[in-house]
Order: structure tokens, then C-alpha cells, then sequence
């Protein structure tokens, strides 16, 4: 950049012969490179160093050093800055899904080397000048149904595993160890723990009180979905005003809640944790404050708050509809 701004501020672009536009040409880029070079430059540099830089080093311990801050975080089932895949899985079915794209990845990583490698080939081979006599031949019928064929069974050796993983993904085991019933509103999450017999409301945990509590703002919630590791967890959905979605990227889970429609999804969790998600459907002005926040337990900690869930919830639900009835029986 300095030899270019030495060229342009000096005078040695320009010769008796210059025409008029290119003097005005010239004169333009001295001026800009001036402004930039002699007053910004140090600014720029100095962003560099202090914003820029710093990234660059995160993304790179990101990458290199497993056990940053940034790998620290990402066991706790959320995002974190520089992430470039997908979060930590922690379920059968994440791993299925993390397991099918990185193979995809280096299937496609091949096929686009090679595709590269055949065009630098080409262009070195045949070009002008190592080639002043170009071939006249219209078609070969070899290549043609080889460049046919093989793409199919490419495609093929990848439709396979997709199909087996969406196959997976969408069935619900036969044995199912808990069933929570997730109602969505706009713009917050009831959930109906039908086989305890009680429910609760979950919405996005104010920033103060997520700050003191140390979670992320945005992601956490209020009330938290409790479930068992190592259990298969059926998650219910519907919704009663428009189409939101219940999304736990660590758990490899989304699927749509229509009003008027129950869908239903499953999961287990791997390891104890705090796993979060959002409503992945654009679903009105509180969209993106209608979180999801899922604690995996051990099975013993996990029926200590059970019970103590039924006492609290269960209690509440009964004098709702104890207050309802006795509306009912005035009328």
C-alpha cells in the first residue's frame, strides 16, 4: 500500500502525453490515497491490531487448541464466538447427523479437488500455445456415459445413509420413558409433564437474572424441561396460535408445531447438562424471545425434582381448576 500511495501522490503515473481523463483519473486516486494513507492509515492499522487480530487468534486457538474457553463452552449444549460447525453432539441422533455430513464433507471435498485438479489440467494441456492445433472431435461416447453414470452412484452412495438418518430421526422407539406434551404461544413455551400430571409456563429469563445466574441471555428460561439421562424422551408438539418450531441443535431435534396438529419428536440424552434451543419459525414480533432450555440429570436427581416439580406445579394446576369450576357453577 505504500509503494501504491509513493506512485500515486508523486508524479510518475502521469507524462506530457497523458490525456485529460487520465490526469483527472489520476489526480482523484492521489487525493484518495492521501486521505487514506496519510490520515486513516494508522487507523486502519490500528483497528487491525485491535479488533480484527484478536478474532483471528480466537479462531485459530478455536480450531487448533481443543481445550480453549471456546471448546470449554461448547459442552454446555449452546453457541459460542467463532464457532465454524455444529455444536457438541449430545444425543444418538446428533451424532448420527454430525457423523453423515462429515463424511458428505470429505466426499464433496474430493470431488471438487479433482473437479480443480481436471480443470488446471485442461488449462495447462490444451491451451493456444501448447496446443496450436485443437482437436476436432464432437463427442466421446465412453466419457459421456462415464460422466453420467458415476454422478448417479454418487448420488446414491449419499441418498443411502440420508435416508437410513431421516428414517431414525423421525420414528419414535417403540419403548418411550417419558412424555412431555410442549404447547407453544406467542412467545412462550407450556409444557405438560402427562404421565406426573402436572405442568408449567416457560419464558425468556430476564437479562439481569440471567447475567446473575450465569446463563446465556436470550437462550435461558425461567422454568428449565427436566429429563433423565440415558432415557428416550417423546416430546409432543402443538401450537395454539401460529406455527412455531422447538429446536435443540445440541440434540439434533426440530420439528413445527401447527395449531390444530400434534407432531412429535424424540431424543436421548447423552451426559448430564444444560442444553438450549430456540423457536426456529419466524412466528410474529417475539420470534427471538422464545427460548428453549433442556437440563439433562442423573436418574436420581432427576426424581428428587419430580417430586418436588409435582408439589409446586401440580398444586398450582389444582387451584386453577378448582377456581375455574366454582366461575362455572355462578353462572
Amino acid at each position: 500500500m505504500g509503494s501504491l500511495a509513493v506512485y500515486v501522490v508523486s508524479e510518475k503515473g502521469l507524462s506530457a502525453k497523458s490525456t485529460p481523463f487520465r490526469i483527472g483519473i489520476h489526480r482523484c486516486l492521489r487525493r484518495a490515497a492521501m486521505v487514506v494513507w496519510g490520515t486513516s492509515g494508522k487507523v486502519l492499522v490500528s483497528m487491525f491490531m485491535k479488533n480484527i487480530l484478536p478474532g483471528l487468534t480466537a479462531l485459530v486457538a478455536t480450531i487448533m487448541v481443543p481445550g480453549t474457553q471456546a471448546w470449554a463452552n461448547a459442552e454446555t449444549g449452546q453457541p459460542f464466538d467463532w464457532q465454524l460447525g455444529f455444536q457438541r453432539a449430545a444425543s444418538p441422533v446428533m451424532e448420527a447427523i454430525a457423523t453423515l455430513h462429515n463424511q458428505v464433507l470429505i466426499l464433496i471435498t474430493i470431488i471438487t479437488l479433482f473437479v480443480l485438479g481436471l480443470l488446471i489440467y485442461v488449462a495447462i494441456k490444451f491451451n493456444a500455445k501448447a496446443n496450436p492445433n485443437p482437436s476436432k472431435v464432437t463427442h466421446n461416447t465412453l466419457i459421456e456415459v462415464l460422466w453420467t453414470a458415476i454422478p448417479i452412484v454418487i448420488l446414491v452412495v449419499m441418498a443411502v445413509p440420508s435416508f437410513k438418518l431421516l428414517y431414525y430421526q423421525d420414528t419414535v422407539p417403540e419403548k418411550v420413558d417419558l412424555t412431555i406434551k410442549a404447547t407453544a404461544y406467542q412467545w412462550f413455551w407450556s409444557y405438560e409433564y402427562t404421565d406426573a400430571g402436572f405442568e408449567f409456563d416457560a419464558f425468556k429469563m430476564e437479562q439481569e437474572d440471567a447475567e446473575e445466574e450465569g446463563e446465556p441471555y436470550l437462550l435461558a428460561t425461567d422454568t428449565k424441561v427436566v429429563v433423565p439421562v440415558g432415557k428416550v424422551v417423546r416430546v409432543q408438539l402443538i401450537a395454539a396460535d401460529v406455527i412455531h418450531a422447538w429446536a435443540v441443535p445440541a440434540l439434533g431435534v426440530k420439528m413445527d408445531a401447527y395449531p390444530g396438529r400434534l407432531n412429535e419428536l424424540w431424543f436421548q440424552v447423552d451426559e448430564p447438562g444444560v442444553y438450549y434451543g430456540q423457536c426456529s419459525e419466524l412466528c410474529g414480533q417475539g420470534h427471538a424471545f422464545m427460548p428453549i432450555a433442556v437440563e439433562a440429570m442423573e436418574e436420581a436427581d432427576y426424581q428428587e425434582w419430580l417430586a418436588e416439580a409435582y408439589d409446586e406445579y401440580a398444586r398450582v394446576r389444582s387451584d386453577v381448576d378448582v377456581a375455574a369450576a366454582q366461575i362455572d357453577t355462578t353462572r
